[in-house]
């Protein structure tokens, strides 16, 4: 799906979104990042990302994006801009930590996931869990052609079929296999304290490890 028209919209330059920038220059997609800073923070990084990448508000990164990735912390996302991402597919790489995020009470009862959290706000996007159960550093270095033995798999969870279809296949053109967890509702398979998190597996494996998975007060 690589094409010189493809911008991928990156909210949060963090370490995953500096990483996913890399990724997506590397791929010939053009890239939009912002950062709750201001574009004047970024130079070094569009400096190192070159002529495809361009440092902008969070409005400006979602309006621009074909592809938006929203990587901000969990207690920010009613910052997210929610028009200019209507229609479109959104992958959610966040996860819930308390001690940054404060308590959420629909996430510590379980009745909610973290992407679910993002749908929320987001009622006419698409979100695609992905990219949130592997150290960022690893984006960049782990990734290897389809068909390689032992290839390393990453998670994808999302209500829409075709937004998981697009999402897989970037994954599959980053270097990873794409396992599809399911629905936003099961994308808590690959969270923060699960088996399949932040382990290095492949495809096989994850599938096993995602199908460990249970919740403290639900058990699956």
């Amino acid at each position: 799906m690589t094409t010189s028209t493809t911008t991928i919209g990156i909210i949060g330059a963090g370490h995953i979104g500096g990483q996913l920038a890399r990724l997506a220059i590397s791929h010939g997609y053009n890239v939009v990042i912002s950062n709750s800073r201001g574009p004047e923070t970024l130079t070094d990084l569009v400096a190192e990302l070159g002529s495809g990448a361009r440092a902008a508000t969070s409005a400006e990164a979602a309006q621009a994006a074909d592809i938006a990735v929203v990587t901000i912390p969990l207690k920010n996302i009613a910052s997210v801009p929610v028009e200019p991402l209507a229609g479109k597919i959104v992958i959610d790489t966040n996860n819930y930590y308390p001690q940054r995020d404060g308590q959420i009470t629909e996430l510590d009862s379980e009745t909610a996931t973290v992407s679910g959290l993002l749908q929320a706000h987001l009622p006419q996007s698409k979100v695609v869990k992905a990219f949130n159960h592997i150290a960022s550093g690893d984006l960049t270095t782990d990734g290897t052609p389809a068909g390689t033995a032992d290839r390393r798999a990453l998670a994808i969870a999302g209500d829409d079929a075709e937004a998981n279809a697009v999402v897989g296949a970037l994954l599959d053109e980053f270097g990873f296999d794409a396992v599809d967890a399911g629905s936003l509702n099961d994308s808590w398979r690959f969270e923060r304290d699960q088996p399949a998190y932040v382990v290095r597996q492949n495809a096989q494996q994850l599938r096993e490890n995602l199908a460990l998975g249970a919740r403290d007060k639900n058990a699956v």
